[in-house]
């Protein structure tokens, strides 16, 4: 509460933004966020893959008739001030648009965007996790946009997360209404088999992680095949590895599912080399120009 926020032309501590409690996102979590990583790199601060951050959340926005009324490269800028205000350099920065008073059901024409940013450790990338089978469908297509990354839609990953913590597990996997995976509660799956990766396609329910996307350009870099398929529960069980990705995980192995074992260790898997390469990309050390 004490970091420096942004706030409709503003900076100022967290704890003196106050807020609407009449507000929809307070309410029905009709909102949008992102989540995007700062790094020192070789060349300075940066945040990786800033843009694309910025323009899913107006997507999302729009996707849902929530206002965006602001500028990327204005946002990108301001994104930048929050870090130097806060001394910040390895980061973690979350833009949040919020919807103004409704108790209506209808949207209204009030937005706001507030940016924040604090120090978020990053997972332990010599630790694989234990994972579950997830009895938390991912939400149907049909009653709520997935692609989005809606506040509201993180409901379900509360309520996944903590059943899989509850039960004993690290996190959980969960899988589509017709029983396909889909994707952790917050980050995108990859499994190996036969010395290719293969993950869900986008029409398996998932928000399409701009992780998961730097992934699959590293790989074809790499020379590794990637397929984009649906995949069943037994292929899943039955890969020899498994990793998730995402902005706030970026990429880490999976040792179990459902307390059965991945016969290949983590370490000596595709994953731990696609693990490596991204690293070094995000901190300059290596680069790619189909990325780039």
């Amino acid at each position: 509460m004490k970091t420096i926020i942004y706030q409709n032309g503003e900076f100022f501590q967290a704890e003196h933004a106050g807020i609407d409690i009449f507000s929809q996102t307070v309410h029905y979590g009709f909102g949008a966020f992102e989540g995007i990583r700062s790094y020192q790199t070789n060349n300075g601060v940066k945040l990786f893959k800033v843009r694309e951050h910025l323009e899913r959340l107006q997507r999302s926005c729009e996707k849902v008739n929530i206002p965006f009324h602001w500028d990327i490269e204005e946002l990108i800028e301001v994104s930048y001030k929050v870090l130097h205000k806060n001394r910040l350099k390895n980061a973690y920065l979350r833009p949040l648009v919020t919807c103004g008073a409704g108790m209506d059901l209808k949207v209204n024409q009030q937005s706001e965007i507030t940016i924040m940013a604090w120090h978020w450790d990053y997972y332990d990338a010599h630790k694989s996790l234990n994972t579950c089978i997830s009895r938390f469908e991912r939400p149907n297509p049909k009653s709520v946009p997935v692609d989005a990354k809606l506040t509201g839609n993180y409901i379900n990953s509360i309520l996944a997360t903590t059943d899989a913590a509850q039960n004993g597990y690290d996190d959980a996997i969960q899988l589509d209404v017709r029983g396909y995976v889909a994707e952790a509660p917050g980050a995108n799956i990859f499994i190996e088999k036969n010395g290719k990766l293969y993950t869900p396609e986008i029409s398996a329910y998932i928000l399409p992680g701009i992780t998961r996307a730097t992934i699959i350009k590293i790989a074809k870099q790499l020379d590794i095949e990637v397929i984009e398929k649906l995949i069943s529960v037994e292929e899943l069980k039955n890969a020899d590895s498994a990793f998730l990705c995402s902005t706030a995980v970026e990429v880490v192995g999976i040792a179990s599912l459902d307390d059965k074992i991945y016969k290949t260790p983590f370490k000596d898997s595709l994953g731990a080399t696609i693990q490596r390469a991204y690293k070094n990309l995000v901190l300059d050390k290596l680069s790619f120009e189909v990325i780039i």
